[in-house]
């Protein structure tokens, strides 16, 4: 884990990055989400389920606009831990047992390898769900050239960032700027 930044160097790493999505073109796809999220399970009683930290933002935008009835929950497995990489996974929350039957849809704020959705999407369905739904604001294009697949694409999906460190709408840079309103990508290491 990054030790605790001060005032100027946070300010050093909004410096040193570049918006790639506005705060305008986030609106429009939250919007339009909404719509596919209401034609795929609006008449399905689902059980949403926003992943803390980083999709209380997105969660925040998306909810107010899925106008049919639902039940909200929240669960936590991260494997970033303010870090730029991804370590270990660690269930901070897990799924409560009334996922079981239900369809399930999952809120987070970016799909970058996969793998963490993944581990929820098994744990969900191992618990006994119906349906296994993710919603994502962002998913990383692959390296150009990667080989790499990902073990899930996300059923609904705000914009495709580059596959750079990204943060903003929910999303940090060593714990800091998840208040930003659009997206920003590092131009250089922090």
């Amino acid at each position: 884990m990054h030790p605790a930044l001060n005032r100027e160097q946070a300010e050093i790493i909004f410096q040193r990055s570049e918006e790639i999505v506005s705060s305008v073109d986030i609106e429009t796809a939250v919007a339009r989400m909404a719509g596919e999220i209401k034609q795929a399970v609006g008449d399905e009683f689902p059980l949403v389920l926003s992943v803390m930290g980083g999709a209380a933002v997105f969660t925040g935008m998306l909810l107010p606009r899925l106008d049919f009835p639902l039940e909200f929950d929240y669960i936590h497995l991260t494997r970033y831990r303010n870090m730029t990489q991804g370590g270990e996974m660690q269930w901070r929350v897990s799924p409560a047992e009334s996922v079981k039957d239900r369809v399930v849809l999952v809120l987070d704020d970016i799909l970058d390898g996969g793998q963490t959705m993944a581990a929820m999407r098994d744990r969900i369905l191992e618990m006994g769900a119906r349906r296994f739904l993710s919603a994502v604001l962002c998913e990383k294009d692959p390296t150009p050239g990667s080989v790499d697949v990902k073990p899930l694409q996300p059923d609904f999906c705000g914009c495709v960032v580059p596959n750079r460190y990204v943060f903003g709408c929910g999303m940090d840079a060593q714990g800091y700027w998840r208040n930003l309103p659009a997206i920003r990508a590092l131009t250089a290491e922090i």
